[in-house]
């Protein structure tokens, strides 16, 4: 086992993240290899030529409408709520005051004779934000 900061690799602190990448990656690339099987398929079936370009607009589209209408709407429930909470949101804060209140009150009953000397000293060591 090593030791000091760097325990676990990148790949496996951020395995979510490679995961959720590789899912995204795989879909995409699959969406728009169908698209272009079905866009050859109707090209061919309406006898019109098949233009990359007309291609690109469509599948660009269809890949909006669907980042739109699921992916940010996920994006902004998920992440959102996460970054709120945890970056210092009224509502993240309340529940933080109120552990270090009592964590302030349990320490102080079990040793009141220290306890105003470490909590000072946690003061320091971990200053309010």
């Amino acid at each position: 086992m090593t030791t000091g900061t760097n325990k676990y690799s990148t790949f496996k602190r951020k395995g979510y993240v490679w995961v959720t990448l590789l899912f995204f990656t795989i879909s995409v690339v699959l969406h728009w290899y169908f698209g272009w099987e079905v866009f050859v398929q109707e090209q061919i079936q309406h006898g019109q030529p098949i233009i990359t370009s007309d291609y690109i607009k469509e599948m660009m589209r269809d890949t909006m409408e669907n980042w739109q209408s699921e992916f940010l709407q996920l994006i902004w429930q998920v992440a959102g709520l996460a970054f709120l909470w945890y970056c210092g949101s009224p509502q993240s804060k309340e529940g933080d005051d109120r552990k270090e209140e009592k964590l302030d009150f349990i320490i102080r009953k079990l040793d009141p004779d220290h306890a105003e000397q470490l909590l000072a000293q946690w003061k320091e060591k971990y200053p309010e934000k």
